[in-house]
C-alpha cells in the first residue's frame, strides 16, 4: 500500500522575481506573490501547483531535477540560452532564467496542460523507481535504458522519469515535490522504507523535510 499522496512541486530561486512570471507563463499557471518572498502558481485543477521558494544558495551544478513541459512552438523560449542542437533530441533543452536545465517538447495543436513531466538523474533508476511506485503508487515502466512511473494519484504530471547518470548528486535538488501522508501513515513509516529525515516538522513548519534512498529532498505533510 502507498504511503504518501502526492500534492505540490516546489522550484528553488535565488531571484524569485526573476523566475515567477516564466514559469507561470510556461504552465498557464496563475501567479500568486507571497509575503515572505515566495510566489506559488496554481492551474485549475487539482494538484496543479507549484511553488517558488526562495533560497540563498545559487545554482551551481547541473540540476539532477529538471522539468518537461508541452508547448506549441519553441517561440516563447527564443531569449532564453539553448543548450541542444535542434532536432537533436524529440525536445529541445533550455536554461531557464536561473541556469537551470529545462526540456520542451512540441505538438501541432496546442497542449492542454503544458506540465508534462518530471525527471530525475539516477544512479540505480531501476532501483529509486520501484522505490517511489511502492511509496507514492502510480503505475511502473521501463522502457531503453530508464525507468517511469505514470498514473500517480493525485499529480498532474504524465510521469516521474528515472534516468541513469554517472556523477554523483553533490548538492540539494533544486525542484522537489511534496507529499501528503496517507490516512494511517507517519513519517517513522517513511523511514521504516528507507527515507531519511533532514529536518523534522516543529513550530516553525509543519512539514517534514526528508530524502529518498538517493538523497532527493521531498517534503511530506501531516494527514489532513
Amino acid at each position: 500500500m502507498a504511503l504518501v499522496t502526492y500534492k505540490a512541486l516546489c522550484i528553488d530561486a535565488s531571484d524569485v522575481s526573476a523566475v515567477q512570471g516564466f514559469w507561470a507563463r510556461t504552465l498557464g499557471y496563475e501567479l500568486a506573490e507571497l509575503d515572505d518572498g515566495d510566489a506559488v502558481l496554481r492551474g485549475p485543477d487539482p494538484g496543479e501547483e507549484v511553488w517558488i521558494n526562495l533560497v540563498p544558495e545559487p545554482r551551481t551544478v547541473k540540476q539532477r531535477v529538471h522539468l518537461d513541459v508541452r508547448a506549441e512552438s519553441l517561440e516563447p523560449f527564443a531569449g532564453l540560452e539553448q543548450l541542444t542542437a535542434p532536432g537533436e533530441f524529440a525536445w529541445t533543452t533550455f536554461a531557464d532564467p536561473e541556469g537551470g536545465e529545462m526540456c520542451v517538447f512540441t505538438y501541432d495543436e496546442p497542449p492542454a496542460k503544458r506540465l508534462k513531466d518530471v525527471v530525475v538523474d539516477s544512479a540505480d533508476h531501476e532501483t529509486i523507481s520501484r522505490w517511489w511506485a511502492d511509496v507514492m503508487g502510480g503505475v511502473l515502466g521501463h522502457d531503453d535504458g530508464y525507468s517511469y512511473l505514470d498514473e500517480i494519484p493525485g499529480s498532474p504530471l504524465e510521469s516521474i522519469d528515472f534516468v541513469p547518470v554517472p556523477e554523483p548528486k553533490t548538492v540539494k535538488n533544486r525542484i522537489h515535490w511534496d507529499v501528503t501522508l496517507r490516512e494511517g501513515v507517519t513519517v517513522d513509516d517513511l523511514v521504516g522504507a528507507g527515507a531519511n529525515v533532514l529536518a523534522p516538522a516543529g513550530d516553525q513548519q509543519e512539514w517534514t523535510v526528508m530524502a529518498d534512498p538517493e538523497g532527493n529532498e521531498f517534503c511530506v505533510f501531516p494527514t489532513p
